[in-house]
């Protein structure tokens, strides 16, 4: 994905688990030193309708020692509100509008990149999972949603 990301030229944001920056610290040191930014995505991809609020907090806390951040978003799109009012203060809580659902295994390529033609709009903010689960999505959808967004005139930012 960095690749394909650094021939169009393209800084994303990437919200990462915790976790995964622990086993695999290579991959957040490669993806900062191309230029990318980090978003907090919880140490374990915790969903916050299932913790209180302080223990939802503290994992993401953990997640933050790794990963020096002021983003936060939330897994799944979901927290509490008392999660939310005590995130909001150390975190910019940075939603989507458009989730490419490239991690479904009832959609191929096509039909990711059919949701990004669909429903990119001026100042989307686009999810796509660097996952091996969403990997064979993303090799046929990533490239082409670039492409398409490009030719129709968006440009990408970093949040």
């Amino acid at each position: 994905m960095l690749d394909l990301l650094d021939k169009y030229q393209i800084k994303a944001t990437f919200f990462m688990v915790g976790d995964n920056v622990r086993k695999h610290p290579e991959e957040y040191k490669m993806v900062v030193e191309r230029g990318h930014r980090i978003g907090n995505h919880t140490f374990n991809h915790i969903r916050g309708f299932e913790f209180l609020t302080p223990n939802y907090m503290a994992n993401a806390e953990k997640a933050n020692e790794l990963l020096k951040t002021d983003l936060f978003r939330p897994p799944h799109g979901h927290m509490r509100w008392m999660q939310y009012m005590a995130l909001k203060h150390r975190y910019k809580i940075v939603m989507w509008d458009l989730v490419t659902r490239d991690y479904s295994k009832k959609l191929r390529g096509p039909q990711v990149l059919a949701n990004v033609m669909r429903y990119a709009r001026n100042g989307s903010i686009i999810t796509f999972h660097d996952s091996i689960k969403s990997w064979e999505n993303i090799q046929y959808a990533l490239p082409r949603s670039i492409e398409f967004l490009l030719e129709e005139g968006y440009e990408f930012k970093l949040l």
